[in-house]
């Protein structure tokens, strides 16, 4: 896939002429692009002055893959919606020479596979390796600080290390020209591993605020939730075993074994368009890893009021230092798996209205969804108060201290 990606590139070779013409019209019409520019106001000051430059990078690196409807709407879509909202906030700058960071717009996860629909990634190392040679050919900002100072996404399952698979993806780690930088990504862990060994900000999968929205207007959140326990996803009856690895390590088996035939446990296998009105019906909603271990049911169930039930040993959850995960979630650890009947039924009996109650804070539902246009509190807000606090990475910063 790899050769294939490399072929499709070399074919299509950018111009550093484009990219140089865009970076002299944005500094010369600056004043008319920002007077066209419809968006809300933020609150700079939280922010202590952040300042982001976004590359035009020509169109082959982003925006052709929008002719895809799924890819500016599926999981990883993160990619997108945070370029377009980078695109019209007020801490978007003209001017390279103002910019505390350089956002790299790359989309990797629109090569939708023509067998089983999922994204295909094998060639998003060539197109990234691609990107950052045409910035830093000609011009000063990625040279000049080898890239610390710039900004990728990474919605995949492991992150920079783009793979599906764990062991493919510790092997290949993450490509070496990214090593310095900030990446944003959803993969995150709180022990050591190969896929976190760089700067990283996790971050939430995208799941649309239209279709949550949508939900809500249905089916308020403080509303009737007659289902006890709900999943609705892959659950194997009889695990294949991939390169020695077993998917969700048996946890999703396990809970089909234990609680298939539980009348409390509402659990599908199938797809099914309309599971958000499941989810908003749901009590508790188990959110057990896959391949990797954050999944877009976290987002979803605190988006429309379900408790959270994590089972992911070790994961990290996006934005730590904002949401105070141990208070509108539980946590079970992946080999307790067939307690789970009993420690849902203590928390129901005990402290499930004190959860409920945390949970349904409208704020929480906002830190976890990308907007159109950033809003103070949502997730993109949520990235620039990370990046906010990583201003010792700066050029500019750094250049004015030394003077």
């Amino acid at each position: 896939m790899r050769e294939s990606g490399t072929l499709f590139l070399n074919n299509h070779e950018p111009s550093t002429s484009s990219l140089k013409t865009t970076l002299v019209n944005h500094s010369s019409h600056r004043a008319l692009s920002e007077s066209v520019l419809q968006h809300p106001r933020i609150n700079q000051g939280m922010l202590n002055g952040l300042k982001v430059y976004v590359y035009e990078l020509p169109s082959k690196y982003n925006t052709d893959w929008l002719s895809n409807k799924r890819c500016s709407n599926h999981l990883f879509a993160s990619e997108v919606a945070i370029h377009n909202a980078l695109m019209k906030s007020d801490v978007r700058t003209f001017d390279p020479s103002q910019a505390d960071f350089f956002f790299v717009p790359v989309y990797v996860s629109c090569n939708f596979s023509t067998v089983n629909g999922f994204p295909a990634i094998g060639h998003a190392r060539g197109l990234l390796s691609s990107a950052v040679e045409l910035i830093s050919r000609d011009l000063p900002f990625w040279n000049r600080s080898n890239g610390s100072d710039h900004v990728f996404v990474a919605s995949h399952d492991y992150g920079a290390c783009f793979h599906a698979m764990e062991d493919r993806a510790v092997a290949d780690g993450i490509p070496e020209f990214m090593q310095n930088s900030i990446i944003l990504q959803t993969f995150g862990v709180k022990y050591q591993h190969p896929c976190q060994k760089v700067d990283s900000v996790v971050i939430p999968p995208y799941i649309s605020p239209e279709s949550v929205e949508s939900t809500l207007t249905k089916s308020p959140i403080d509303g009737q939730r007659d289902i006890f326990v709900f999943f609705r996803g892959k659950m194997e009856v009889h695990p294949k075993n991939v390169s020695g690895r077993f998917y969700s390590k048996r946890v999703r088996t396990e809970i089909l074994r234990k609680y298939g035939n539980d009348a409390r446990f509402y659990l599908k296998r199938h797809r099914y368009a309309g599971y958000q009105s499941e989810i908003v019906r749901s009590v508790f909603c188990l959110c057990p890893l896959g391949w990797a271990p954050w999944s877009p049911r976290l987002v979803e169930s605190v988006a429309l009021g379900c408790v959270p039930v994590i089972i992911a040993d070790g994961i990290q959850l996006p934005f730590e230092s904002t949401i105070p995960w141990s208070d509108i979630s539980l946590t079970v650890r992946e080999k307790d798996v067939a307690k789970l009947g009993k420690v849902l039924d203590n928390v129901a009996s005990t402290n499930l209205s004190a959860i409920q109650r945390n949970l349904w804070d409208p704020k929480l539902r906002r830190a976890l969804l990308f907007n159109d246009d950033v809003a103070t509190g949502d997730a993109t807000w949520e990235v620039l108060v990370a990046l906010s606090k990583k201003l010792g990475r700066s050029h500019r910063r750094s250049r004015a201290a030394d003077e």
